[in-house]
């Protein structure tokens, strides 16, 4: 490949992971090709499909969690390798907010040239589990599954607050705590200054936005009896 080609390759990869962690996986590519500075026909050159710079441009954070979960698998101190395999797929969620969702569109689970791939992370993950519980690490009624609601939630707060990894690194440490089989009461990270009433909520799913939903009017009125149930408790209709 020439030199220009390999600039405008590079470009592009760039390109393409800042729109999508601005805009989502479903952003136009002409939108990446506008950011890139190159002519979308260059785009459809390098890459024929959204699939393939999916692929392309989250390569390294694909290579590092199988790289990570191989090493957490076989570390001597299961414990370390469980926690250590939290903390950096966490990590990375912060650090490319569109890397789960493009994880999960460009490696669809009727994909069967990857099943062999995904089979591997499901027996390195149960591997790391079982090892750990052994061990009288982890608490005995964790599920393997349980990495996925983790992972989830981690997403979520990263969407909710974008360039915040502190939030993000204070849920990790309480849910790696939860997890022990005997917990230590160590400290925790700082807490992140933030505001209740001010929250960003989730609306849309993995590939929708967040907006901020506005505090609704105050009402003196006593309305606990509809919206709540009444004197009994009991839902209303």
């Amino acid at each position: 490949m020439r030199a220009d080609a390999r600039l405008n390759r590079q470009r592009i990869l760039v390109a393409a992971r800042a729109v999508f962690a601005e805009r989502g996986i479903d952003a136009p590519v002409t939108a990446v090709a506008t950011r890139a500075g190159v002519g979308v026909a260059t785009l459809y050159r390098r890459f024929p499909t959204r699939d393939d710079l999916l692929r392309a441009a989250f390569a390294e954070q694909t290579q590092t969690c199988s790289r990570v979960l191989a090493e957490a698998a076989a570390d001597p101190d299961p414990w370390r390798g469980f926690c250590r395999l939290v903390e950096t797929v966490c990590a990375l969620q912060s650090d490319e907010r569109a890397f789960p969702a493009a994880f999960l569109a460009a490696f669809p689970d009727a994909a069967h040239a990857h099943a062999d791939a995904r089979g591997g992370a499901e027996r390195d993950a149960l591997t790391l589990v079982r090892r750990a519980q052994a061990a009288g690490a982890l608490r005995p009624d964790f599920h393997p599954a349980d990495l996925g609601i983790v992972f989830l939630a981690n997403g979520g707060l990263v969407a909710a607050l974008p360039g915040d990894r502190s939030a993000s690194r204070r849920l990790v440490a309480y849910l790696l705590e939860a997890f022990r089989a005997r917990p230590t009461r160590g400290p925790l990270p700082s807490p992140v200054p933030l505001r209740l009433g001010r929250l960003p909520l989730i609306t849309g799913g993995l590939r929708g936005g967040v907006r901020r939903v506005a505090e609704p009017a105050r009402d003196h009125s006593d309305r606990s009896s509809a919206t709540l149930g009444g004197p009994d408790g009991r839902n209303e209709r």
